[in-house]
């Protein structure tokens, strides 16, 4: 199979959950485990940070490598969802892995696939182990995909473990309160490794702790390590979204160390996601690493042109102005609509789609009464129709008109905007996986 043939195989005959949900998962680890025996256990032949939580995993993975690569790491990194190119997910040094390389494995392995049935996700994460291994990485920062616990990724051991927040998502598969949602993402907590918590939440704080102490794992919260302070170029400056985020970052130990840095990834909620990445870097200092402040700032400072991460508050183009972010739970949107507050603008316009196998009446329970909304479905099976969120939103004192696309519904929004009026895209992930470059 060439290439085109390679991915419609794997799209075919092994689900994303991405594009049809629940029924692509397949709990527990053995299939993950037979493949990475199969593999001659390649997860075993790196250095590993693993990176799980509810929002902000991406991003914080994303700024860990950049700061990685710049202090001359070779870095893998493995993320998901991919937005438009498959091999998004698996980078070395910010470069996607080749097309040859996904058609080689699958190649070499399917009859053995034919043999385990590993679900997409499973196959993906062993694909990514086997070429780490094989380009022998110095370092690679893994993403869990969904949860923890049961995640495919949680199979290796790594140097340090790092949660973001928790909130609300995926209730139908990692429980319904807070603290079910937590106890599946401590499940990366491992024996004696040290693991990170970007912020010390009080509803799930008791939660992680006890993990670490039944693991022996010592356990640090980064927002009580470090305090931050914005400083200069405020976010209602002329290019706005795409001005560098200036932040004084201190250390609360008593040393009164500070870090002075700029920020391409603008959002106001990358401040909690850098917290957990500064206490990553001291760790891994503790581990031998050679990690500089330098590296630090020059690192965060490109984040995007290292890496190749897109959709956490970008701009998409001026006049009028049009961003979008992936944000598309509860807290996910709350962070989304105080950046939006920030912004310089006459009118909202936002253009929105969301999938149809989450609760979204918290969202729309959030979202501004006074914007003009154009709603879409994303193209995927799982999601929403255009009508169907129309008519839910309305219900929410939200007006507006369904459209047929998201490409027709972001033409028509920033046709109808105004010079001095902001068009956001966002609801889903998947909605804005169409409008990136």
């Amino acid at each position: 199979m060439n290439y085109a043939e390679t991915l419609q195989y794997l799209y075919n005959q092994l689900p994303m959950f991405t594009r049809v949900g629940p029924a692509a998962i397949k709990a527990g680890l053995d299939n993950t485990i037979a493949l990475c025996k199969l593999l001659d256990d390649p997860q075993d032949k790196f250095k590993s940070v693993h990176i799980g939580g509810t929002n902000g995993k991406g991003s914080t993975s994303h700024m860990l490598a950049a700061i990685l690569q710049t202090a001359g790491y070779k870095t893998g990194l493995y993320t998901s969802p991919h937005l438009r190119d498959f091999r998004e997910r698996i980078r070395i040094n910010g470069e996607m892995i080749s097309e040859q390389a996904v058609v080689d494995f699958v190649a070499e392995h399917q009859q053995d696939f034919e043999k385990i049935q590993p679900s997409f996700f499973e196959m993906t994460v062993g694909l990514a182990f086997d070429v780490f291994a094989k380009e022998r990485v110095d370092i690679a920062i893994i993403e869990v995909g969904l949860g923890g616990r049961l995640d495919s990724t949680n199979v290796i051991t790594p140097l340090v473990s790092v949660i973001t927040n928790i909130g609300w998502d995926h209730m139908n598969i990692l429980g319904s309160t807070l603290q079910l949602i937590a106890g599946e993402k401590a499940g990366i907590i491992k024996p004696e490794v040290p693991v990170i918590v970007s912020e010390f939440q009080i509803e799930v704080a008791a939660v992680f702790m006890q993990k670490a102490a039944q693991e022996e794992a010592d356990i640090t919260f980064a927002s009580d390590e470090w305090e931050e302070e914005v400083k200069g170029e405020n976010l209602k400056e002329k290019d706005f979204g795409e001005a560098l985020l200036n932040v004084k970052i201190r250390k609360l130990d008593g040393t009164h160390k500070e870090l002075d840095l700029e920020l391409d990834l603008t959002g106001s909620y990358q401040l909690k996601n850098v917290k957990a990445v500064l206490s990553a870097v001291l760790e891994l200092r503790k581990q031998g690493f050679n990690i500089t402040d330098e590296h630090i700032k020059t690192g965060l400072k490109q984040v995007k042109t290292l890496t190749g991460l897109h959709g956490r508050w970008e701009v998409l183009s001026h006049n009028p102005l049009t961003i979008c972010d992936t944000g598309h739970n509860p807290d996910g949107i709350h962070e989304v609509l105080k950046n939006i507050s920030a912004a310089p603008y006459r009118q909202l316009h936002f253009v929105i789609g969301m999938v149809n196998d989450k609760d979204i009446t918290k969202i729309l329970s959030l979202l501004p009464k006074d914007a003009i909304y154009y709603f879409c479905k994303p193209d995927i099976p799982r999601g929403l129709e255009a009508e169907i969120l129309k008519e839910k939103s309305e219900s929410f004192s939200l007006s507006g008109k369904a459209y047929n696309s998201v490409n027709e519904a972001l033409s028509l929004a920033q046709s109808a905007a105004g010079q001095e009026d902001l068009v956001f895209v966002g609801g889903s992930t998947f909605v804005v996986a169409e409008v990136v470059c």
